[in-house]
């Protein structure tokens, strides 16, 4: 191993250089938490920095009580009035359903399409899992079963 010394302006240059590198990060302000809290007349103040809501605080028989913003109250109204609709329009088109009315089922010819996809697919990993078994014991991997024919996602 060499045993090197730096000239004494290098070894100065080097510790200027690695302070001006700390000097930025010691100089920057931590990032603000998520709440901002302000003292009002009436009680606090609480800001979500990430969704920009406000919520109004005040002391209660040794509680913190918070309520919502009368602008924010208006839009959470707002909005609970357009899901009750909502759920009313779905339910009047349940209860107006033709009598006996029921979701298309699967034709047979679907359904064997789909077992038939399964049935290859099993097949396929079953000898996966052969072939990993004899690995696994030592034996020699015996020859790969053949493909089934045709692109599974066309059955």
């Amino acid at each position: 191993m060499l045993n090197r010394r730096l000239p004494p302006q290098s070894l100065s240059l080097a510790v200027l250089a690695m302070l001006a590198g700390i000097a930025p990060a010691l100089a920057q302000e931590p990032a603000p938490g998520r709440y901002s809290m302000q003292k009002t007349d009436t009680g606090i103040a609480r800001l979500d920095t990430q969704t920009g809501e406000v919520t109004l605080c005040q002391e209660k028989a040794g509680d913190l009580v918070c309520r919502m913003a009368a602008d924010e109250r208006t839009a959470y109204d707002l909005e609970l009035d357009l899901l009750e609709k909502r759920v009313e329009a779905l339910e009047k088109v349940v209860t107006d359903a033709p009598a006996g009315f029921s979701p298309r089922l699967p034709t047979q010819e679907e359904i064997d399409q789909t077992m038939g996809i399964m049935d290859r697919m099993m097949r396929s990993f079953m000898g996966i899992a052969r072939d990993f078994g004899r690995e696994w014991q030592g034996e020699e991997k015996t020859p790969p079963a053949t493909e089934p024919e045709g692109d599974l996602r066309k059955t």
